[in-house]
């Protein structure tokens, strides 16, 4: 589609995203971020002639990101009045040089770029990707999986959460041991190694897991990703007698929308009250997933409570918005929510969070550790010629409290906070599992060490044992969205 000029009257009508930047952080094990995406829709029905030849050209594209930015770019005053795109080999490599001031600023940490319109409306329709069919992430010299897909290779494979990657290589004659290639590349080296994400790639990995050392050959292949895993992603766990539900929420894709309605209708017909919602990973996706996800647990909101506001530029003031509480026929009126996070939990999981805190105070809990903070969301502008959609940061999200610009992450804002590691001994899911652990203690009322963002910020830069996920030089969607994702 080509683009054009949002108007108020069509806002309500066009697909939001709150989405991850491509950049790749520490703690649980991810990268990511807050924020949204606007696809800005065609204004007439005729059809769009064939460009020139020159149309797609990286002049061309380039001076197309640079007015897409002029006119949308939540922070004008950052931007040069003009940049020669010419030394710039890439139309990322431009947006990332007229972006650089917002990021130096921490305000927009590689959320605007340049991507597929065909591949990222394959992955929020379904998940649809390819790969090995897991999260990565490296601790110190060590290359570990985080969580793996069903339906994809590596699980099949046996390569499960915990298992650690020891040596990769094309072949058995040529594996590499995973600490020299971090000390000699470090972690694109590791991405490198991996290979592409193509159908068909294979690599010999060495693994280690609880059977052993041994090497598994496995090839790269089609999947979806299932944003709720049918192994852990809805349950009702017993914790003494206390019954509470927990939901494990992969990313947010308009495949979700049924499991958590199915999820919640469960829990409401079983009295449930108390629940834990697993952010650990969860690098955003689509506002309107998340928008559904806030409504299943506002069954205690009415429909003149706000559930977030969304703030434009001061020149598209026209375009805010303020969403309030739509209570479904599956709703649950939660007493306590807990929510498990990682500096890897970022964009539509934050805004669920942030959406919660006026309402519930105290009663809602970050289990775990500081999540990524990305308040911002983006626009999606299209020039479907060339297959190209710019994602711009072009909007803040803030709560009914007007509490928003959690740049730093989540901790500092909530009322209750307890910290906790990722356990990758046990499976997600696990009430033994530490953060999981922590979260069913908040329930119960128990005490615990709470963290803030500022003390999260000093521990990671003193520890050792902190876990980071490897990022593609080119990350391709769902990359962007789910942290850590080979």
């Amino acid at each position: 589609m080509e683009f054009a000029v949002v108007r108020k009257k069509s806002l309500k009508n066009l697909v939001i995203i709150l989405a991850t930047g491509a950049t790749a952080c520490g703690g649980g094990g991810g990268g990511g971020s807050g924020g949204g995406t606007v696809v800005v829709p065609p204004t007439g029905s005729t059809p769009t002639p064939p460009p020139p030849p020159t149309a797609c050209s990286l002049r061309s594209r380039q001076d197309f990101a640079f007015s897409v930015l002029n006119e949308w770019y939540l922070f004008p005053e950052t931007l040069p009045a003009s940049l020669d795109p010419s030394p710039y080999s890439t139309v990322d490599a431009y947006i990332d040089a007229l972006t650089a001031t917002a990021r130096s600023q921490g305000r927009d940490r590689f959320f605007t770029y340049i991507t597929s319109i065909a591949e990222e409306n394959a992955f929020f329709a379904s998940g649809a990707t390819a790969g090995f069919g897991v999260r990565f992430a490296y601790q110190g010299t060590r290359l570990f999986v985080i969580e793996a897909f069903e339906g994809a290779p590596a699980l099949t494979a046996g390569i499960d959460r915990g298992t650690e990657i020891v040596a990769i290589g094309t072949s058995e004659t040529n594996l590499v041991p995973v600490a020299d290639i971090l000390a000699s590349q470090g972690s694109a080296g590791v991405s490198d190694a991996l290979g592409p994400s193509t159908v068909g790639t294979t690599r010999v990995l060495r693994i280690s897991d609880g059977a052993g050392t041994r090497n598994v050959t496995i090839t790269k292949a089609d999947y979806n990703i299932d944003p709720l895993s049918s192994r852990y992603g809805a349950k009702v766990i017993d914790d003494g007698g206390r019954r509470v539900g927990y939901i494990n929420m992969r990313t947010f894709i308009s495949t979700a929308d049924n499991q958590l309605r199915t999820a919640f209708a469960d829990f409401r017909a079983q009295g449930i009250t108390n629940i834990v919602i697993d952010f650990r990973y969860n690098g955003g996706g689509l506002v309107s997933t998340a928008e559904l996800m806030g409504d299943l647990l506002g069954g205690n909101r009415t429909t003149s409570d706000v559930f977030s506001v969304t703030r434009f530029r001061a020149s598209k003031a026209s375009n805010n918005e303020t969403r309030r509480f739509e209570p479904q026929s599956q709703s649950v009126a939660p007493m306590k929510i807990a929510f498990i996070t990682t500096n890897a939990t970022a964009s539509a999981s934050e805004l669920v969070m942030n959406s919660f805190i006026p309402y519930l105070g105290v009663n809602a809990a970050l289990i775990g550790s500081n999540t990524y903070g990305k308040p911002v969301g983006q626009i999606a502008v299209d020039r479907s010629a060339c297959d190209d959609r710019i994602r711009v940061v072009a909007f803040a999200k803030d709560n009914s409290a007007g509490q928003g610009d959690y740049y730093s992450g989540l901790a500092s804002n909530m009322r209750t906070t307890c910290a906790a590691p990722d356990d990758i001994a046990r499976p997600l899911g696990d009430p033994t599992e530490a953060s999981l652990r922590s979260a069913l203690d908040f329930i119960a009322g128990r005490s615990c060490t709470p963290v803030t963002a500022g003390q999260q910020q000093q521990a990671d830069g003193q520890r050792t044992d902190r876990r980071v996920v490897p990022l593609p030089k080119i990350p391709n969607v769902a990359q962007r969205e789910v942290p850590g994702l080979f």
